[in-house]
């Protein structure tokens, strides 16, 4: 399994987490914390192959470097974009492969938890949602065939509705993204990663 996971510019990151933190920049690290916990699980995950960052932002291609992650441009013409410009990338090398695509604000993401979620997709077109019900954390080809993404609000459903199975496995941290005050509090129960702790028990 190959997969995109497309961080955006941190000026731009996680708007609606203003309650708990309404500092832009305090923001910014927050964000950027989030998507290095997220890469440190997914590269510790059984099941996955390449990752591929997508993204225009200096401080989020030097960190991901840092972590022996790669990355590739952002064309800048929003979400769904940015992660088929990444799908595009790693299906060049190897046309016949699985490709996926992971939120990056997943920072109590558990490599098990992944790699449970990959193997029960047993090579269909799938996807988890969210823990709303109505986003979706991580949509996965059938290999050799295209992303097809359609995220965004509703996108479990686009997805589901797209012929892509839902995956409903017991995997908390995968379902987990943050974006919200009430987010972050529920990732933190879960137990985030130390890029992300450092900085919410830092806060309070």
């Amino acid at each position: 399994m190959d997969l995109v996971v497309p961080v955006k510019g941190l000026a731009r990151a996680k708007t609606r987490l203003a309650d708990v933190a309404a500092d832009p920049v305090a923001r910014a690290a927050l964000a950027l914390a989030f998507a290095l916990d997220t890469l440190t699980a997914v590269t510790a995950a059984a099941g996955v192959r390449r990752v591929l960052v997508v993204t225009s932002d200096p401080a989020v291609v030097e960190e991901v470097a840092a972590l022996g992650v790669e990355s590739t441009p952002d064309p800048g013409e929003g979400l769904n974009a940015a992660v088929r410009a990444g799908a595009g990338v790693l299906r060049r090398r190897d046309p016949a492969a699985a490709v996926g695509v992971l939120h990056a604000d997943l920072p109590a993401l558990r490599p098990a938890e992944l790699s449970s979620a990959i193997a029960s997709a047993d090579g269909r077109r799938a996807f988890c949602a969210d823990r709303q019900g109505t986003g979706t954390t991580l949509l996965i080809a059938a290999p050799g065939t295209d992303l097809n993404p359609r995220l965004g609000v509703g996108s479990a459903q686009a997805h589901e509705v797209g012929g892509a199975v839902s995956l409903t496995g017991d995997w908390p941290s995968l379902r987990c993204d943050v974006d919200t005050g009430e987010d972050l509090s529920i990732a933190t129960a879960l137990g985030l990663g130390p890029h992300s702790a450092t900085l919410v028990v830092a806060d309070r």
